[in-house]
């Protein structure tokens, strides 16, 4: 009785497969009878169905078309010796006989039968939802590759961000797992693979020129090599023409000659790497994003903390009203805002910015207003605390980590005194003008020999102090301008006597407005103190 095959040529070479079913699907899905890989081939291209005694094929709508000898064809009753060209260029060439021999084909279609039903099941696990770890799948891959294709051992290596390959995993019969030292092989032919995207099967690495480059693999006895490699689909690639990656490679070796040396047997192997390396991205995707997911939870409970720390945004006393606000460019941020009752009469308030951005910068932060909040209180002088934390930070210095710092202490009486440490210097609004206050000293934590200096201000009813952080005066509109300290200026220079919450909502709605949508780069902070004049029963100065 005739046994109709098909003789396939393409980029992998020639190889035979049986139809051994009533309906044969070709195309470039992995679960087809014959998964081809080739851009001219669709991913259902054509199918041949057994009508009796006759083989008829059909094209199922393929992109590039279906060609027997030369012609393009819809349907046609395929005679024996005929030639079928799937796609425009020829890649891919099949030739339909009968005179195969069946014992020559059994084992090769047995195996690649459970290879497809081996894809079909990580096609299923990856139909899931990922939720497997990468581990789970890696092991689920070795091991059902290990058993079909009676290899003795073998690996995945998946490649890093770098594109530089990474051993993930070894396994041996028996669901054994290997070290990667313990696997001693020669990584030419997996490096190859990975590289051009071309499997390799190798029956005999005795034969032909193979053991000149793969000398040490044959002396531990190593005969026959399987390497193909792990491809999946670029993000946004069509469904017809789109391109691929090789984001690893699977390796299986043995100290037997391989049984599974066949083209059917070869292509369902590639069909099951196809399907392999789909389920290991989507557990590693699965596994990234569940980190992410972790860190943006730490993140949010980070921003939680953070503002905890902060005090009430409005504070409200018999001689002042006080209004801040802390926007940070990420989920945390680096600046903060603090303020304290430093005896029974004298108010302390201080503004700082840390360098950097996100957690360290908030870490940082967090550091700053903890040594302010303890050394605030021991003197009334702001220069001598601004020192003092200074040198608590140095004695726990971190490489290029400092904070700029202005702080203030207001008396009942609107005795003003104030240090800037590397601030942006504090605006004070008067009845009769305007003074931007820069006496200080250097940024703290940075430098051992700062020495920092105090001045005292009068304030009158009804003026206000502003302090921000550079975020503010280097806001960027989209056209990339500065908002700078003349528009903070413009924005606040007429808010004399204005409560202080009613100051910070227009500084803040001038900085909206000037960036207009651009994106913020840096953290926000503005305090606003009114100095309303002395409280009862104190003496005005």
């Amino acid at each position: 009785m005739a046994h109709p095959f098909l003789q396939i040529s393409d980029g992998q070479g020639r190889r035979m497969v049986r139809l051994d079913r009533d309906l044969f699907l070709i195309g470039r899905r992995g679960t087809a009878d014959l998964p081809l890989n080739s851009a001219d081939v669709s991913r259902e291209h054509a199918e041949i169905v057994r009508d009796g005694d006759c083989y008829r094929l059909r094209d199922r709508g393929s992109r590039y078309g279906t060609f027997v000898n030369g012609d393009q064809v819809t349907e046609h009753t395929l005679a024996a010796g005929d030639t079928i060209r799937l796609g425009r260029v020829g890649s891919v060439e099949l030739v339909f006989s009968l005179d195969a021999e069946p014992s020559a084909l059994r084992s090769s279609a047995s195996e690649a039968g459970d290879l497809r039903q081996m894809a079909a099941i990580l096609s299923g696990l990856r139909a899931l939802g990922s939720g497997r770890v990468l581990d789970e799948v890696l092991t689920l891959v070795m091991d059902s590759a290990i058993e079909v294709t009676k290899a003795e051992r073998g690996f995945v290596m998946l490649a890093d961000q770098e594109g530089v390959l990474e051993f993930k995993i070894a396994r041996a019969r028996g669901g054994v797992t290997l070290s990667g030292k313990s696997f001693t092989t020669s990584e030419k032919i997996p490096r190859e693979v990975f590289s051009t995207g071309v499997s390799r099967m190798v029956a005999d690495l005795l034969e032909g020129d193979f053991a000149g480059d793969h000398g040490g693999t044959i002396a531990i006895g190593i005969r026959h090599v399987q390497c193909v490699p792990l491809r999946v689909s670029e993000p946004g690639a069509g469904s017809e023409m789109g391109t691929t990656k090789v984001i690893g490679v699977l390796y299986l070796d043995g100290r037997e000659r391989s049984t599974m040396t066949s083209g059917s047997a070869a292509a369902s192997l590639e069909a099951f790497a196809t399907q392999a390396a789909l389920a290991i991205e989507s557990a590693r995707l699965y596994a990234e994003s569940a980190e992410k997911a972790r860190s943006d939870r730490d993140l949010r409970i980070a921003a939680d903390i953070q503002r905890a720390l902060l005090p009430e945004p409005r504070h409200e006393r018999s001689t002042c009203d006080l209004a801040a606000v802390s926007l940070p460019s990420r989920t945390v941020g680096g600046d903060f805002f603090d303020y304290l009752d430093l005896n029974e009469s004298d108010f302390g308030f201080a503004l700082g910015d840390v360098s950097g951005k996100g957690p360290p910068a908030a870490l940082l932060a967090a550091v700053v207003q903890s040594n302010f909040a303890a050394q605030a209180p021991v003197s009334s002088d702001p220069a001598d605390t601004m020192a003092r934390i200074n040198k608590a930070l140095l004695r726990r210095a971190i490489d290029a980590r400092f904070s700029t710092m202005c702080y203030g202490v207001v008396s009942p009486d609107g005795n003003f005194s104030y240090c800037n440490a590397g601030q942006e210097p504090p605006l004070v609004i008067q009845r009769d003008g305007v003074r931007w206050l820069e006496t200080g000293g250097p940024v703290v934590g940075l430098i051992s020999t700062a020495t920092y200096e105090y001045e005292t201000v009068l304030l009158a009813p009804g003026d206000i102090v502003v302090i921000v952080s550079d975020g503010v005066t280097e806001a960027r509109s989209v056209e990339n301008d500065e908002f700078g300290r003349d528009r903070l200026l413009d924005a606040v220079r007429h808010c004399h006597g204005l409560k202080s919450e009613a100051v910070l909502d227009l500084l803040l709605s001038a900085v909206n407005r000037f960036a207009a949508g651009a994106p913020q780069a840096d953290d926000i902070t503005i305090l606003v103190l009114r100095y309303k004049g002395p409280g009862p029963g104190q003496p005005a100065s």
